[in-house]
């Protein structure tokens, strides 16, 4: 009979649902203890060379791009300025870092003026074509260059998630092309609270 009654409250208490203490979950991939990318160390726009580890204390948006790219890029660069902004005094805690995958396009000079009209702190970083294979590579980014034809003469395919971290420099997440500007404002907001 006590077997009976233990094995009765036991399935009652795992029925009864979560714990009311449980974390929330995140929206985004969790993906604490992926091994990737390393220390990425990139120059943004104005020559400065550029750590992850430099913006440990703020949660820090990696996002792989180019200037030229119709249409994932600045909506992706969009979502993530209204989530800053949308997290109010907060928002200064996240530093969103893109990294040109057309590094002959996508020159200093272009980086500077597109990727702060965005968010004015938001950084742009560029190597040179053999350190972005080599970046792109250590963070699993696919991107190949199309020949469209255009005036343009090509566009790039390229992975289009956003890899984040948290204030101790952990790679923490991985947002999906499309996540809602509300889902990415709601995962910055824990990592902000931990």
């Amino acid at each position: 009979m006590r077997t009976f009654v233990f094995v009765v409250v036991l399935f009652l208490v795992a029925c009864s649902g979560p714990r009311q203490d449980a974390a929330p979950a995140f929206r985004g991939t969790d993906i604490t203890g992926a091994k990737l990318g390393g220390d990425l160390v990139l120059p943004d726009s104005h020559g400065q060379v550029r750590r992850l580890s430099d913006f440990h204390g703020k949660v820090v948006a990696l996002f792989f791009g180019y200037t030229h790219c119709p249409d994932v890029c600045p909506t992706t660069l969009a979502n993530l300025a209204r989530a800053v902004r949308d997290l109010g005094e907060r928002g200064k805690q996240v530093q969103v870092l893109f990294v040109t995958l057309d590094p002959a396009r996508d020159t200093p000079e272009v980086l500077n003026r597109y990727v702060p009209s965005f968010n004015p702190g938001f950084i742009g970083l560029r190597g040179d074509e053999k350190t972005t294979n080599d970046v792109a590579h250590q963070f699993k980014i696919f991107h190949t260059k199309q020949e469209t034809g255009s005036r343009s003469g090509y566009t790039i395919d390229h992975s289009a998630g956003i890899y984040v971290y948290d204030k101790k420099g952990i790679l923490r997440l991985y947002l999906n092309h499309g996540q809602s500007v509300e889902d990415i404002a709601h995962d910055f907001g824990m990592l902000l609270n931990e």
